[in-house]
């Protein structure tokens, strides 16, 4: 989370009016408003945030998980708060009358270059809302949807209001985190000489996939080092690319610390690890 300091650098950054510094000093020392409970079709929850050093809640498996564990992994957003203390939205009802109606989205979130709230929902959910109300919801021209009392109501203060819709989902990243997610929660010590090991199979044989280097490896340093290596990003993947419950097709990349390590000699076998 950000320290004191860091936030008025952030307020700084962004010439946030002093309206708004007020709202944000509030979402973040409030606490959720209000307690989610699942539903015949949802499961609720609450995810132990590494980012936030707090339990953060979820009313949709489905989806706002889905978003948390996005937000959690994205180091554009530096903090989000679940639940955060409801806002008024004004707009016309069917009949055309005027309607407030007191709404509170399933985040508030701090992102580097811009913060605001988000509502996370399936896109069929939208669908039904679009049909009963389009005042609410709406699609917009790139196919995002909108929620213009919502962004009204947030550019009063410099903020962005969002929907955020299931089908904009990565549904391969969110595979892959959930995959890693106890390497990532519990970081292993791997050895050195086990690190040197995959960075010369990865100098020498360069695009190798997954698969292959769990071939190459096996006897000598087990799969739970290789992926904990690749949570700590000491074997870079592209984790939108390909699940990595399926080998074969995940690619591997050189990063800066692999790169380092390649050799120049054009007679080394390139199967043949240089172990410096």
């Amino acid at each position: 989370m950000l320290g004191h300091d860091d936030l008025l650098v952030w307020f700084q950054k962004l010439a946030l009016a002093e309206s708004a510094r007020s709202l944000i000093e509030q979402i973040r020392l409030s606490g959720p408003s209000r307690r989610v409970g699942g539903g015949r079709s949802n499961v609720s929850g609450r995810y132990p945030s590494r980012k936030m050093g707090v339990t953060i809640q979820f009313e949709s498996h489905r989806v706002e998980l889905a978003g948390i564990y996005e937000m959690e992994h994205d180091d554009t957003v530096l903090e989000y708060f679940d639940q955060p203390p409801p806002i008024k939205l004004d707009y016309e009802s069917t009949s055309g009358r005027r309607m407030g109606v007191l709404h509170t989205p399933d985040f508030f979130v701090i992102r580097q270059q811009e913060a605001g709230w988000e509502e996370w929902k399936t896109e069929e959910e939208l669908n039904r809302l679009k049909a009963y109300n389009s005042n609410r919801y709406s699609g917009g021209e790139d196919g995002r949807w909108l929620c213009p009392p919502g962004a009204a109501y947030a550019e009063r203060y410099g903020l962005y209001y969002r929907v955020r819709s299931s089908a904009e989902i990565d549904w391969v990243f969110q595979r892959n985190i959930q995959f890693l997610e106890d390497y990532l929660r519990a970081p292993q010590t791997i050895s050195a000489s086990s690190r040197e090991i995959v960075i010369a199979y990865l100098s020498s044989s360069p695009g190798m996939t997954l698969d292959e280097l769990l071939r190459m490896t096996e006897g000598r340093i087990s799969p739970d080092d290789i992926f904990s290596l690749i949570a700590a990003n000491t074997i870079p993947v592209d984790l939108h690319a390909a699940p990595l419950a399926e080998p074969r097709r995940v690619q591997l990349q050189a990063g800066p610390e692999v790169i380092s390590k390649t050799t120049t000699n054009p007679a080394r076998n390139p199967h043949t690890p240089v172990i410096r």
